[in-house]
This record gives C-alpha cells, structure tokens and sequence, in this order.
C-alpha cells in the first residue's frame, strides 16, 4: 500500500474509535486494523453506490452485510442509517421510525444523532399528513399526531441550532395546530350536545397546553360561548374581551365583537 494511501485510512479510523490502528501495537495488529477499516470503507462504498442509484433491494442487502460484518467499525454504524434512510425513501414509514428511533437508542453520543431524530420527525410529520382518502384530520385517531408533537418538541429542544431546525419548528406548528383543531372539534361537540362543563374543559386544555397553533382566538371565541350557554356572562365578557385586546386583527375579533354587542343589548 502507497505511504499516502495508509496516512488517509489511519486519518479516518482516527475519528471513529481507531485506537488500535495509532497505539504502538504490534505491526501485524495495526496492519490488521487498517485492512478492516478500508474493507468496511469499500464495502459501505458499494452499498452506498446502490443507494444512490435507487436500487433499494440491492442497497438493503449490500448495507445489512457491511452492518453484520463491520458492525464496530463507523462504516458499520453508517450502514445501520442507510437501512433506515432506505425505508423511508421507500415510503416505509413505520419500518423507517423504528429503525431511526433504534439507531438513536443505541448511539446516543453518535455525531449523526441529530440526524437520525430530524428523520424520526420528518417521518413521522409525513404520517399524519392529510389525505382526500381519509376524514378530516380533526376526526381521527390523534396517537401518531402526538407522537409527532413529542418528538418534535424534543428535537428542537436538544438541537436548538442544527440545520434543520427552521423545518422541524414549521412542522411543529402545524402539528400543534391539528391537536388544537381536534380538541376544538371536541368542544364544539360537547358544546351541541349540551355537556357545556366538557366543552370548557376542552377548550381550556387547548389554550393550557399548545401555544403557537395559531388557534387561540378561535378558541376563546368557543370558550366565551360555552359561558354564555352557562349562564356565566361574567367570564364570558372577558373571554370575548380577551379576543379583541389580544387578537385585534383576527377574523375571530368579529364574532366576538358580535357577542359583546348582543350582551349590552341583551341588559337594556
């Protein structure tokens, strides 16, 4: 092997763990230490190559084999991503997320970490996503929404400055904003059905517990009308006050504008 050619592969085993190939070690086990390396290297290379091409059943198997055979090795830990990265191009959502989260679970202090858990959420951002197919979003079973929303706020809470923090922040905003239109889907139900203490309590948890979904004002609107239907004119007035001090510009500012209107009349 050329001078140059072992100077690059001990420049790469030295960021990975590659101890054995700088400590002062028998030359036999050094020279051993370099031949894994750069197999592991020409291995993930070639499955690599696959994976560009799109070839994911090749990608699966070439990756899987770099993995069982150079799993202690950074190209190892590298072909455990890929696989990941393989089901989520192939639109295997679910095999994509337990592949990541498994990655995360194992690799806590791993450099591509960040990586791992911005797929976890773009991933699952994409499960949730609507479809014509389906009912409303506000109509279905919110277990992925919130799984979603968790992982999420984790990311940007542990990565607060990494490139794909402007993205995980958007879908965060759209994720809360489902939760919030679900919780007032359910108001609005208990609301029709008389169950005025349940529609309070929803709306209420809306405002509580997920700010930034852009929904508060539609919220206290259907807060302040519950208290209207409680006979509690009192909250009410300062519910719809609330709306118009501190959403002056929102379209909800007119129904209650209208509300507050019809309670002045209401005590001529």
């Amino acid at each position: 092997m050329r001078a140059h050619k072992w100077m690059a592969v001990l420049a790469i085993m030295a960021g990975f763990g590659g101890a054995a190939a700088c400590a002062p070690s028998k030359p036999a086990d050094s020279a051993d230490a370099l031949r894994y390396s750069e197999n592991a290297r020409n291995a993930y290379e070639k499955a690599l190559q696959a994976y560009l091409d799109r070839d994911w059943e090749a990608a699966t198997e070439l990756f899987k084999e770099v993995k069982r055979k150079y799993g202690q090795s950074r190209w190892g830990k590298m072909a455990e991503l890929r696989l990941a990265d393989v089901a989520f191009e192939q639109e295997k959502l679910a095999e994509a997320i337990g592949a990541y989260k498994g990655y995360v679970q194992g690799h806590r202090n791993d450099p591509d970490l960040a990586y791992a858990q911005y797929r976890i959420c773009r991933a699952l951002f994409l499960q949730v996503s609507d479809s014509v197919l389906l009912p409303p979003q506000e109509e279905r079973d919110q277990a992925n929404v919130r799984e979603a929303y968790v992982e999420l706020r984790r990311f940007l809470r542990e990565h607060p400055q990494s490139k794909w923090t402007n993205e995980v922040a958007y879908m965060q905003e759209a994720v809360t904003g489902r939760i919030v239109r679900h919780e007032l889907y359910v108001a609005r139900f208990y609301l029709n059905v008389g169950n005025f203490e349940a529609a309070v309590a929803r709306a209420q948890y809306a405002l509580r517990n997920f700010d930034g979904s852009g929904l508060e004002p539609e919220a206290m609107v259907l807060l302040g009308e519950t208290y209207l239907k409680m006979k509690k004119n009192t909250e009410a007035r300062e519910t719809f006050n609330r709306v118009l001090t501190m959403y002056p510009e929102s379209p909800f500012s007119v129904p209650a504008r209208s509300f507050l209107n019809e309670m002045t009349a209401a005590r001529r």
